[in-house]
């Protein structure tokens, strides 16, 4: 209760939800998990970021302040691992459509194909090409898409339904498919 009491006031004093000593841990927890050293203050926004948002919730302040700070710091450092994965997995295949196969026939069709839909993923809407290449590229489902946007999921079927629409009539035009 003491302790409660002592980390409201030390807020109240400075407006900051983690003391020195606690940041430090949490850049420490960032760094051992592979967050590069440009990440790290970022990292400790988002730990900090979280407390308030819990403290605004009506949530119970956490029992140790530093344990969970750094528990957190680890999803943390596990999230920036993930998107990272992912947008590696986004170069590869794009780099996949881009590299000419070397039999004919079948691997002249599929460069073909390659190109057309670069072209019409080039005619698209940002917005449209954005959900299009997460979800087919990142393969990331219409809730991570949402999430990772900020946008509702309905719109993002909303979006994928039109994008696919627009890309598909223009891969009939182009007489691709």
């Amino acid at each position: 209760m003491l302790r409660r009491k002592a980390r409201r006031a030390q807020e109240d004093e400075h407006g900051d939800p983690l003391d020195a000593d606690q940041e430090r841990r949490v850049r420490a927890v960032l760094a051992l998990g592979g967050v590069p050293q440009a990440d790290l203050l970022d990292g400790v926004q988002q730990v900090r970021l979280r407390l308030l948002e819990r403290a605004a919730s009506g949530q119970e302040a956490p029992r140790d302040v530093s344990a969970w700070a750094a528990v957190v710091a680890s999803h943390l450092a596990m999230d920036w691992h993930r998107a990272k994965r992912r947008q590696e997995r986004l170069g590869e295949r794009l780099a996949s459509l881009r590299q000419p196969e070397h039999a004919s026939g079948s691997g002249e069709d599929s460069r073909l194909l390659a190109v057309a839909v670069a072209r019409g993923l080039d005619e698209l809407p940002d917005a449209q090409r954005q959900i299009l290449v997460l979800r087919f590229y990142a393969d990331l489902p219409v809730r991570g898409i949402a999430e990772e946007l900020g946008i509702p999921e309905g719109t993002v079927k909303s979006r994928l339904h039109t994008a696919v629409r627009a890309l598909r009539a223009r891969l009939h035009e182009d007489e691709v498919v």
